[in-house]
Parts: structure tokens; C-alpha cells; sequence
């Protein structure tokens, strides 16, 4: 049996040392660490590395339950993946142990707030946005094709693929650029 920690935070400006550190004094012999978003499991190269590497008796390790997952659903599906591996979850500062009942309990509970929190923080974002929208503050990403280029190589005959490769751009921004010219 051997005992894993996974540490997570996601952005690239955060630091991960408190969560490696606790969980190093925890007892876990390795520790796999990234710095990306929670929301989704995709992307999230040390946790897939981490979840095929855990076998039977193996013990995994996070500092709160939410440096797992911020979504019940992938909340759920890793514990059932840990479960049905024999592995058990256990969290530093919550408790969180998957091998009791009333573990079991709280990590629902804790993933739901988990969640939830998730939600309110993309809502409050997305008020935030359109206020500065409405103000004429945010204008949004700075464009970075220029439509000039995408229709004079038009006029010269190129087609939507070569357009895009040429310009290093996908072929639905040529697409775009070309309705808006229409328009």
C-alpha cells in the first residue's frame, strides 16, 4: 500500500508549495502537481497519470477536496474510478476518508458546495463582463486577424483552407471574415 498526494491550483500565477509541503508531511511518498483549471478533468495530464498509476490499497491524497474536482459529475466519476480500483481518497483538511460512511457522506456534500461555488464565481464573472461592456470599458480579446489579408488572398483565388493555413488561423475565422465582409 502507498500513498499518493495530488496537488492543484489553477493558474499558472499560483503557487502549489503549501499544498505539496502538507501533503509531503502527510506521508505521501509522491506527489503529482499542476497548475490548471478544476472545472474539468480534461487537460489534466498528473491527475490521468496519477488515476491509471493507483492500485488495490493504494491511498490517494488531496489537501481539500476541491484541488480534485469543482464538478459533482467529475467528482463522482473519480471517486467511482478510485473505488472500484480498491483505492481509497482520503483529504487533509476536510473528512474525507472514502473508506467509511460518513466520509463518504461529506465528500458528496463538499463536492455539491464545490461546485456550487464554481457557479456563482462564472456568474459573478460574466455580470462583471457585461457591465464592462455596458460601460464601454471591456471590448473583449484585441482582434489579431486582419480581414484585409484574408480577402485580398481570396481575390487571388485561394479557398478557406489554404486562406487558413496560410495565415496560421483557422478555416471558421476565414469563414467569419468573409461573412462579415458580405454584410
Amino acid at each position: 500500500m502507498a500513498t499518493y498526494g495530488y496537488a492543484r491550483v489553477s493558474s499558472e500565477g499560483q503557487d502549489l508549495t503549501l499544498q505539496v509541503e502538507s501533503l509531503k508531511e502527510w506521508g505521501c511518498e509522491i506527489v503529482r502537481q499542476e497548475k490548471v483549471s478544476g472545472t474539468s478533468t480534461e487537460g489534466r495530464k498528473e491527475l490521468g497519470v496519477l488515476l491509471e498509476f493507483l492500485r488495490e490499497g493504494d491511498e490517494l491524497v488531496v489537501t481539500r477536496i476541491d484541488r480534485l474536482a469543482r464538478s459533482i459529475r467529475d467528482l463522482q466519476n473519480i471517486v467511482y474510478e478510485l473505488r472500484v480500483k480498491g483505492v481509497s481518497l482520503k483529504a487533509i483538511e476536510q473528512p474525507i476518508d472514502t473508506s467509511t460512511s460518513a466520509g463518504k457522506a461529506f465528500l458528496d456534500m463538499l463536492g455539491v458546495f464545490a461546485e456550487f461555488e464554481s457557479n456563482l464565481r462564472r456568474e459573478r464573472q460574466m455580470e462583471g463582463i457585461a457591465k464592462a461592456k455596458a460601460r464601454g470599458v471591456y471590448k473583449g480579446r484585441k482582434k489579431t486577424i486582419q480581414p484585409t489579408q484574408v480577402q485580398e488572398l481570396r481575390s487571388e483565388g485561394l479557398g478557406a483552407t489554404e486562406i487558413a493555413k496560410t495565415l496560421g488561423i483557422g478555416r471558421a475565422s476565414v469563414y467569419r471574415v468573409l461573412k462579415e465582409s458580405i454584410t
